[in-house]
C-alpha cells in the first residue's frame, strides 16, 4: 500500500522503528596476538583438550565452558544442531547424556557421525571433535544421574523430549506428579529412555583467533593404529 507521500507502508513502519537493527557486516573483533604451534601441543588431542579447558574454566571464567554444539544429521543427511554440556572425557571420547528418544539420538541411531563444537569466544578459541557416537553402558548413565540433583533426576522423567506438547502446563503437571511420587531423599530409577553417549574422536581441531583473521588452526587425525598426526590448516 502507498501513502501520500510516497513512501510505502511497510517503509513507513520499517523507518519508525525506534530500535534499528545493528549492521552485523560492520562487527568486528581484533583477536589476540597469543599464537598456537606445534611444539606446544600435547601429545594427544584428549590431553590438549584438558589443557585448554582447565584455562576456560578457570583464567578464562567462561560460563559453563563445558556448553558444547552438538551437530547431528538423519539419514537422508539433514542436519540439526543444539546446545548439550559435556559431562565427562577421557582418552575414550567425550560423553554427554539426554533422552534416547531426543532428535538428537534418533539421528545418531540412523547416523552414528557427530561434530562438537565449544565455542570460548572470550578467549578468541574453538575446539572442533569429529567422531562416532555410541551409547554408554547402563551401570555408568546409572552412577552419572544418581549424581545429578533431585531436581533433574524428576525432569528426565516428566520429559519426552523433542515431542510436541500442547502446553506449559502439561510438563509442569507431569513433573508434579512425579514430584509427589518421589520426595526429596527419596531414589529416583533411572529412565530406561535416557542415558548417555560417548563421542569417540576421529578428529579435534584446535583453533586460535589471531590478528588480521590469520587464525592458528591445528588438528589432530586419527591414525589407524590409535596414534595422532598433527596438521595445520589455512584458516
Amino acid at each position: 500500500m502507498r501513502q501520500d507521500d510516497g513512501v510505502t507502508e511497510h517503509d513507513a513502519v520499517f523507518t519508525a522503528h525506534p530500535d534499528p537493527v545493528p549492521d552485523p557486516s560492520v562487527m568486528r573483533e581484533h583477536y589476540r596476538e597469543e599464537g598456537l604451534a606445534e611444539a606446544d601441543l600435547a601429545a594427544t588431542p584428549v590431553q590438549q583438550f584438558a589443557r585448554w579447558f582447565r584455562q576456560a574454566a578457570t583464567e578464562g571464567r567462561l560460563y559453563e565452558p563445558n556448553a558444547m554444539v552438538v551437530s547431528t544429521a538423519d539419514a537422508e543427511g539433514r542436519p540439526s544442531s543444539r546446545t548439550v554440556l559435556l559431562k565427562q572425557f577421557d582418552e575414550r571420547g567425550f560423553v554427554f547424556y539426554t533422552n534416547y528418544g531426543s532428535r538428537k539420538a534418533r539421528d545418531l541411531a540412523q547416523n552414528p557421525y557427530v561434530s562438537l563444537l565449544f565455542p570460548w569466544y572470550p578467549m578468541a578459541r574453538q575446539v572442533i571433535v569429529s567422531g562416532v557416537a555410541r551409547r554408554t553402558g547402563r551401570e555408568e548413565t546409572a552412577a552419572y544421574f544418581r549424581s545429578r540433583p533431585h531436581g533433574s533426576q524428576l525432569g528426565a522423567w516428566a520429559s519426552t523430549q523433542s515431542s510436541v506438547i500442547a502446553a506449559r502446563s502439561e510438563l509442569d503437571a507431569a513433573y508434579a506428579e512425579l514430584e509427589a511420587r518421589y520426595p526429596e531423599g527419596e531414589q529416583v530409577p533411572v529412565p530406561p529412555h535416557w542415558g548417555g553417549f560417548r563421542v569417540a574422536p576421529q578428529s579435534v581441531e584446535f583453533w586460535q583467533g589471531r590478528d588480521n583473521r590469520l587464525h592458528d588452526r591445528l588438528r589432530y587425525v586419527a591414525r589407524p593404529d590409535g596414534s595422532w598426526r598433527v596438521e595445520r590448516l589455512s584458516p
